[in-house]
């Protein structure tokens, strides 16, 4: 063998750089990767807090669907208003409307108590009480005060006659008609503003 050719034996591995890190290297990086981090989190808190505030309308559409799908279309008729008037009190209320209690309070500690006396409540009065006590144009007003788009002017006395009127007059609605008051209600459900 020739002593001028070198060998396999002569090499020699290399010294291989140190690994480059993936973690920062200036404490920037790591100020705006914790900014990232609170904003993911407060985003999320944010939504979470959002999907448990509109429970109540999820299990309103869910009982809507079945009211439409329902055989009984006479009870599923009669159950709309009812179920409008418990989403509406299932509303989160906005923290600078007054409670139904403290109105009460505060108007009964401001009037005398002698009943004769006592002024009938104003619509505005009315509406600060929450939608339970309301009824006919007031309810009508709550109902279109909570949606942009615009509901049928009779809608209110719809909910009503649902409510009230004979079973034949019910069951002789056309059923378009019937089918325009699930999607009314539905609309309402899905697209009212809560203020919070």
């Amino acid at each position: 063998m020739n002593p001028n050719i070198p060998s396999i034996e002569q090499l020699k591995e290399m010294a291989l750089p140190a690994p480059v890190s993936y973690a920062p290297q200036t404490w920037g990086w790591w100020v705006l990767l914790a900014m990232l981090i609170g904003a993911c989190l407060l985003v999320g808190a944010r939504r979470y807090w959002q999907w448990r505030r509109d429970r109540y309308r999820r299990e309103a559409l869910v009982r809507l669907a079945e009211l439409r799908s329902s055989e009984d279309q006479l009870n599923a008729l009669r159950e709309l208003p009812e179920l409008l008037k418990r989403v509406a009190l299932s509303m989160p209320s906005s923290r600078n409307t007054p409670s139904v209690g403290a109105g009460l309070l505060a108007m009964a500690s401001a009037q005398p108590t002698d009943k004769s006396t006592v002024p009938p409540l104003s619509p505005a009065s009315r509406l600060l009480q929450g939608p339970a006590a309301l009824g006919r144009e007031d309810w009508q007003v709550f109902l279109q005060r909570h949606i942009k788009q615009t509901l049928p002017a009779d809608f209110s006395q719809q909910l009503a006659q649902l409510a009230y009127a004979p079973d034949d007059t019910l069951l002789a609605l056309p059923p378009d008609q019937r089918q325009q008051l699930f999607n009314t209600c539905k609309h309402w459900v899905e697209h009212h503003h809560v203020a919070a």
